[in-house]
């Protein structure tokens, strides 16, 4: 191995960045850091589900036909069953459609047989963007419904604004696969008001109800497509719906301990709300409170509760995590904000006019910014590690962040519009969106007695040697105990490696410049990088062990 990290010293250590070879598939990869599991994406523009390893290698797979595409969410079970959502590949003609649309859920076994299958796509209906497999084997389902521009005058809308004379609210229904009953609903209709026009329905104060949606919020100039919620979650613990509103840029939590009926009105339900919203975060401008300066979030994705896989004991648990999509120009962040709802009175606290609270517990924004800006789609996922696990849906770029901002991992979905992309491809916004990325443990129950052994790699041409050379080199950096701190940084680092080893330490930039150059034992030394041009800079050590780092 220090043969080939000689050779390949000056083409910027390939076996840990691969910035001129590695333009798809895996990017970089640190073992020893990233959470072992399996990565499960459901990219566009082709109609299959991946299961893929950290290496990049696809270790199953379920496939569909040519002519269908994901609509736009898959989920494994423990027992090993993939839920999936799909819809035709065309859609000239349908009555309804928009970004997300969706049109059938189906319950796969492990070998890919169709066990169920739920299909809503008419002229009244639509299936879009999200579903929630639920503990009880129910499913919930995010679903469009008409209403024309009679309806929605009476309801206090202004019909002058809606550019197509009709408008498309979501609902939510929950569906039993045993006996494919729907067995719970809710709608956004039946919570309405507007200060439009006293002389129809609804009409009322939106300052003085919170509680209630204002038909004429409208930031989709007039689209039908009013919502557009994005993603649903569900909170065993609570008995509570969450969805993502991104047009409204916020986050509503409703009650599922109602019944229908009470889902349909304001009273029942362990809030005793009915299906009024229990609470709502992100822009309070929606319901006349606050200003612009108090708005936070900015047409997010994947709004969810933090507790896949975690337990009480981890800080972030029952806390809400969302990708921040428009919160800058040209980047996102991931943000973890807690709705501090109050267990023991059933509600979620409203302080000087807005809920709860007054800002986000954690933001991450990329080291460089850019690289994690999507207008649209995206995920973040927290890891039991502590990692965060973050899709940037635009350009299928999808990375392992520590807590302490290290990047661990890094793939590029290698898909161009629905063909296989050839390692060495550039790809552009939108060739490989990536709706979301999910980190399955690698004990996960479903795995247990699968055959998770490597079956090749989507892309074309891929680097096969790659990640052999990573997972090498982490035994050495392991050998010499070597450590890198803070990451990125802006005026000092640490190298720490284990103390009475003698070692020769050379600094490159990502162009293969030296920069430093020492030998030295005693275990630690510190340098200053204050003068230091931004940028990759890469440490190896005794021609074997190199380590990555950012300067700010």
């Amino acid at each position: 191995m220090k043969k080939i990290y000689t050779f390949l010293l000056f083409s910027c250590f390939i076996f840990q960045l691969a910035a001129q070879d590695n333009t798809v598939g895996l990017l970089s990869y640190v073992p020893s850091k990233a959470f072992e599991g399996y990565n499960l994406i459901y990219p566009h523009n082709q109609p299959n589900v991946y299961l893929l390893n950290n290496c990049g290698e696809v270790v199953h797979r379920w496939d569909d036909e040519a002519n269908v595409r994901p609509g736009n969410m898959s989920y494994l079970q423990e027992d090993g069953r993939l839920i999936k959502t799909k819809r035709p590949a065309s859609i000239a003609g349908n009555p309804i459609w928009a970004g997300g649309g969706g049109a059938t859920v189906e319950i796969r076994d492990w070998d890919n047989n169709l066990e169920w299958s739920f299909t809503r796509n008419d002229e009244n209906d639509r299936l879009h963007h999200d579903i929630e497999p639920m503990p009880n084997g129910n499913i919930l389902m995010i679903a469009w419904e008409l209403k024309t521009a009679d309806e929605a005058a009476q309801a206090g809308r202004d019909t002058s604004s809606l550019a197509q004379a009709k408008m498309w609210p979501d609902y939510i229904i929950e569906v039993n696969p045993n006996t494919d009953e729907i067995i719970w609903e809710w709608h956004a209709w039946d919570h309405l008001i507007q200060d439009f026009d006293a002389t129809k329905e609804n009409f009322g104060v939106v300052g003085d109800h919170p509680e209630l949606i204002d038909i004429n919020w409208d930031t989709s100039n007039g689209h039908p497509d009013w919502m557009h919620s994005n993603s649903i979650d569900y909170n065993e613990n609570l008995d509570q719906i969450m969805l993502s509103v991104p047009t409204f840029n916020e986050v509503w939590i409703i009650d599922h301990s109602t019944t229908t009926a009470q889902a349909a009105g304001s009273t029942g339900g362990l809030g005793n709300k009915g299906g009024d919203l229990l609470y709502r975060w992100g822009n309070p401008m929606t319901y006349d409170a606050g200003t612009e300066a108090d708005q936070q979030l900015f047409y997010q994705h994947d709004a969810h509760w933090v507790d896949e896989y975690l337990n009480f004991s981890n800080p972030d648990f029952g806390k809400i995590a969302v990708f921040n999509n428009r919160v800058g120009a040209d980047f996102s962040t991931v943000n973890i904000f807690n709705p501090n709802f109050d267990m023991y009175k059933n509600v979620y606290p409203i302080t000087q006019g807005t809920f709860e609270p007054a800002d986000f517990d954690w933001t991450y924004l990329h080291p460089e910014p850019t690289k994690m800006w999507s207008t649209g789609l995206s995920s973040v996922q927290i890891l039991p590690n502590g990692n965060a696990l973050i899709g940037v849906g635009r350009f299928g770029y999808l990375f392992e962040t520590t807590p302490d901002d290290e990047i661990v991992w890094e793939y590029k979905t290698p898909i161009v519009g629905g063909a296989f992309a050839t390692q060495g491809d550039t790809l552009a916004i939108n060739n490989n969106l990536t709706f979301r990325v999910h980190r399955i443990p690698s004990d996960f129950e479903a795995f247990e007695g699968r055959d998770l052994s490597p079956q090749g790699y989507l892309e074309l041409e891929p680097d096969t040697d790659f990640c052999d050379m990573i997972l090498s080199s982490v035994e050495l950096i392991e050998d010499y105990k070597l450590e890198v701190f803070p990451n990125p940084a802006s005026d000092r680092i640490t190298i720490k490696w284990e103390a009475g080893k003698m070692v020769d330490i050379d600094i490159f930039s990502a162009v293969g410049l030296k920069v430093e150059s020492c030998e030295a034992s005693g275990g630690r030394m510190f340098l200053d990088i204050s003068e230091w041009t931004s940028g990759m800079y890469f440490i190896q050590v005794n021609g074997e062990a190199v380590w990555k780092f950012m300067v700010e």
